[in-house]
C-alpha cells in the first residue's frame, strides 16, 4: 500500500480477515456467506477494501497468499466504479493496471481471470442488456461467468457490493438496482446464476445493507467502524461554519463576494502552510458553487457572467483555461466572459491540479470525494437543504489525511448560504446530522465558530513554555518490536540519529541471537526443530471385508518438510516479528545453511516465552530512545512530529509527549459572552478574547 493506514483501518482489516477465515469455514453450497462491513462516510472503506484485496492475493501476517484470487466489484452507477478504480490504482503499489478491469458489453469470457478485480455496475445488467445475452458475438453470458468462477473457487472468489455510495437518482432506479443486487446473494435460476459464495457489503449504514440480504438464509458477518475512532483520527474537519444573511434576502452577489474571499483565504493559508512544512504536492483549495436550474435556453439561472467577473476582480487576473470548471448534465464545454468552462466527471475533480473552481447543480453529492473542496457557496433555496447537507458529508475529508495542529482555520469548511435564514440553517445542521456522514466536532454560523491566535503581546510566555503530557490513546496497539525498528529508521532518515538504525538493529539481533542459545541450551530447540523440519506420517491399514476395528501403526515415517512449506513458515515468522527482521537475521548468518537460519527464526516466533522477552526488551529501548529525542522532534516539520507522536501512542503503556500551546485554536462564542482582557488568545481578526457563555475559556 503506497497509504500508511490508520490504526483504526488496520483493526477494520483484520476484522475483516477473522470474518472471511470464517465464513470459508463455514461454507457450503447450501449455506453461502455474507460479511457486513460498516464504516461512516470518510472512514476509508476502499483504503481498506484495498489493503485487502493486497493481503489476500500477496499474502499477509495471518495467511498465506492466494494469488488465484478474483474480486468482483458491483454498484449501481458507473461513475461510482470510476472513482474507486482511480483510488484502487493511486493506493495500491502491488496491482498494476493490467490487473483491474472495467467490464463492459464486449466483456466474453468462461471464468474470470485469476488475480483480478473486475468492476461491474447494475445498469449493465438488465435483461436487454448485451452482457446478459448470447448472441454471435458472446459465447457466455455474464452470470454464467459468474457462476462458472463460483463453482471452480468458491473460497477464493470475492463479490463487493458497494452499497456505501447508493447513486441512483429515481426510486424506480433504486428499486432495480436492488433487485438486480439481491440475485448475486439470492441466485437466479431464470438467469442461470448461482448463489455467490462469499458477498462482502461495503455500507454506510447497516440498515441499508440489511435490506438487501433480509430474504437470505446465508450465514452474516459483521465488521464495523466506530465513528468516534474516525473522527479522532484527523481524517476528516473539526468544523463546518455557516455563514447566512440575518434575513433571506436576495443578496446572493454579495454573498459570493464572501465566499469567493473565503476561498482566496484558504488559499493563501494552505500555500503559506505548505512552504513553511515544505510539503512536495501542496493543497490547491477548490471552491464549489451549487448553482441553480436552467430552462430551455439557458444552462443556469445564476449568473454565471458575474461569478466569472467576482473571482477575477478578486485575484486581480484573469482566470485561465481548465481553472473553471463545471459538472452538468450537458458534458459539453460552455463559455463565459470568453472563458471557457470544461465538462469534466466528478471523479476526476479531485486530482486535476488546474480545477480551483467547480459549478454544478445537483450531482456531486453521490460518492464524491474532493477532500480540496474548503469552501462552498449555494445559490439555491431553503428546499434544498438535505442535499446541501449530504454534500457537505462529502468535503469533510482533510486534504492531508491529517489534522493540521499550527492552523485551526485550516481543519474547517466554510458554507455560504445567502437564501437560508437562522431557522432554516438548523434544518442544513439536523440534515447533516441525519446523514450518513460524520458530524464534524462543531457545526454552527460564522458569528458563533471563531478561531483564536496567539497574542503577539505574549511571545516570551509562548517561548518559555515547556511542558509534557501523557495521552490514553484508541489507537491500536503495536508490538514493541515493530515500534522500534520504525523508530530507528525514522531518526535516521530525519537524520536526528544518523547511525540509530544500524545500532537498534545490531541490539535487536544481538537478543534474537540470546533468545535461541538459551532455547538450545533448554532443549526445546531440538524438540520443537524436529517438528518444524520434518513431517511424521502414520499409517492406517484397512482389513476389507474384516470387522475389526482398525488402528494405525505406532511407527511413524518422518519425511523432510519441502522447502515450499519451510519457507512458508519462514515468511510467516518473519510477519510476526515485523519489519523484515527475519531477513535481517538470515542477512547475518548468510555463511550459514539456510534451512538452518530458517528454522531458529521460525522457532523464535512462535515461542511465546522468548516473544515476551523480546517485547519487553523492546519496550524499554524503544521508551529509551524517544526520551532521548523528544526535545529534536520540536524542530520537525509537523508531519514528521505526528509519525513520532503515533508511534508513541501506539505503545501499551503512556509515554511522555512534549506539548506546546498551539498557534491557533478553534472556539466557540454563545450569547452571554464577556471580553476579557490580556488573555493569552486573542480572535483572528484582532480585539480581546470574549469567553464561552458559560463563562469558562475553553471547552
Amino acid at each position: 500500500m503506497r497509504a500508511t493506514l490508520f490504526p483504526f483501518q488496520d483493526t477494520a482489516l483484520a476484522d475483516l480477515h477473522e470474518k472471511i477465515k470464517k465464513a470459508h469455514t463455514l461454507w457450503s453450497e447450501k449455506d453461502p456467506q455474507v460479511i457486513s462491513f460498516t464504516a461512516p462516510t470518510g472512514a476509508g472503506k476502499t483504503i481498506i477494501m484495498t489493503a485487502l484485496f493486497e493481503d489476500i492475493i500477496f499474502g499477509h501476517a495471518y495467511g498465506v497468499a492466494e494469488p488465484d484470487s478474483v474480486f468482483v466489484w458491483l454498484s449501481d452507477m458507473p461513475e461510482l466504479n470510476e472513482q474507486t478504480r482511480l483510488k484502487i490504482e493511486s493506493k495500491s503499489d502491488k496491482f498494476r493496471t493490467r490487473d483491474i478491469h472495467v467490464i463492459d458489453s464486449n466483456f466474453d469470457a468462461e471464468y474470470f481471470a485469476p488475480g483480478g478485480i473486475y468492476f461491474l455496475n447494475t445498469q449493465k445488467l438488465g435483461s436487454d442488456k448485451l452482457l446478459t445475452q448470447k448472441s454471435d458475438l458472446r459465447q457466455y453470458t455474464i452470470w454464467e461467468t459468474l457462476t462458472n468462477t463460483a463453482k471452480l473457487q468458491p473460497k477464493s472468489f470475492y463479490v463487493v457490493i458497494d452499497e456505501a455510495h447508493r447513486g441512483t437518482a429515481t426510486p424506480q432506479a433504486e428499486k432495480k438496482a436492488q433487485s438486480i443486487m439481491q440475485k448475486f446473494i439470492m441466485g437466479s435460476k431464470e438467469d442461470g446464476l448461482s448463489v455467490m459464495p462469499l458477498i462482502i457489503g461495503v455500507t454506510a449504514t447497516p440498515q441499508r445493507f440489511q435490506k438487501l440480504v433480509s430474504d437470505t438464509t446465508s450465514t452474516i458477518q459483521k465488521v464495523a467502524v466506530p465513528p468516534e475512532d474516525v473522527r479522532e483520527s484527523g481524517l476528516l474537519k473539526d468544523r463546518i461554519i455557516i455563514h447566512f444573511p440575518e434575513i433571506a434576502i436576495n443578496a446572493d452577489m454579495t454573498m459570493f463576494k464572501e465566499a469567493a474571499a473565503n476561498w482566496k483565504k484558504k488559499c493563501e493559508r494552505w500555500e503559506a502552510y505548505c512552504d513553511r512544512e515544505e510539503i512536495k504536492n501542496p493543497v490547491r483549495p477548490i471552491l464549489v458553487v451549487q448553482v441553480e436550474d436552467g430552462n430551455d435556453r439557458l444552462i443556469t439561472q445564476t449568473d454565471l457572467d458575474s461569478c466569472i467577473a467576482v473571482l477575477e476582480d478578486l485575484l486581480g487576473r484573469k482566470l485561465r483555461p481548465g481553472e473553471v470548471v463545471h459538472t452538468f448534465d450537458k458534458h459539453e464545454n460552455i463559455k463565459v466572459r470568453d472563458l471557457d468552462i470544461h465538462s469534466v466527471d466528478a471523479s476526476r475533480i479531485e486530482d486535476d491540479e488546474n480545477a480551483i473552481v467547480v459549478f454544478f447543480k445537483m450531482n456531486l453529492s453521490t460518492g464524491w470525494d474532493c477532500p480540496r473542496a474548503e469552501t462552498m457557496m449555494s445559490f439555491r433555496h431553503a428546499s434544498d437543504f438535505t442535499y446541501i447537507a449530504q454534500l457537505l458529508g462529502r468535503m469533510i475529508r482533510t486534504p492531508l489525511a491529517r489534522r493540521v495542529e499550527s492552523d485551526a482555520e485550516l481543519n474547517s469548511v466554510g458554507l455560504f448560504l445567502p437564501f437560508f435564514d437562522a431557522e432554516t440553517v438548523k434544518m442544513v445542521e439536523q440534515a447533516l446530522r441525519d446523514s450518513e456522514a460524520i458530524v464534524p466536532t462543531e457545526t454552527g454560523s460564522h458569528k458563533e465558530l471563531i478561531t483564536l491566535k496567539r497574542d503577539p503581546a505574549f511571545a516570551d510566555v509562548f517561548s518559555d513554555i515547556d511542558l509534557i503530557t501523557y495521552r490514553i490513546d484508541s489507537a491500536r496497539k503495536q508490538p514493541a518490536l515493530r515500534r522500534l525498528i520504525a523508530l530507528a529508521r525514522a531518526l535516521t532518515q530525519d537524520m536526528i540519529a544518523p547511525e540509530a538504525r544500524r545500532s537498534i538493529l545490531k541490539k535487536v539481533l544481538d537478543e534474537f541471537e540470546k533468545e535461541i542459545s538459551e532455547l538450545k541450551n533448554s532443549g526445546k530447540f531440538d524438540s520443537i526443530a524436529k517438528a518444524v523440519t520434518g513431517l511424521a506420517l502414520r499409517t492406517l491399514t484397512i482389513d476389507y471385508g474384516s470387522s475389526a476395528a482398525s488402528t494405525p501403526d505406532d511407527a511413524a515415517e518422518i519425511v523432510e518438510l519441502s522447502d515450499f512449506d519451510l519457507n512458508n513458515l519462514f515468511e510467516r515468522a518473519g510477519k510476526t516479528l515485523g519489519e523484515g527482521l527475519h531477513r535481517e537475521y538470515w542477512i547475518r548468518h548468510a555463511t550459514r545453511e539456510a534451512e538452518d537460519v530458517k528454522t531458529e527464526i521460525i522457532i523464535l516466533a512462535n515461542d511465546n516465552e522468548a516473544m515476551e522477552r523480546l517485547e519487553s526488551f523492546a519496550e524499554k529501548l524503544f521508551n529509551n530512545l524517544y526520551d532521548a529525542h523528544q526535545t529534536a522532534f520540536r524542530k520537525l516539520k509537523e508531519e514528521r512530529k505526528d509519525a513520532y507522536k503515533k508511534l508513541a501512542l501506539s505503545s501499551t503503556t503512556p509515554i511522555a509527549l512534549d506539548w506546546q500551546l498551539p498557534q491557533t485554536i478553534d472556539f466557540s462564542v454563545g450569547e452571554g459572552a464577556i471580553v476579557l482582557e490580556n488573555h493569552l488568545f486573542i480572535p483572528s481578526e484582532g480585539g480581546d478574547f470574549i469567553s464561552a457563555a458559560s463563562g469558562h475559556p475553553f471547552r
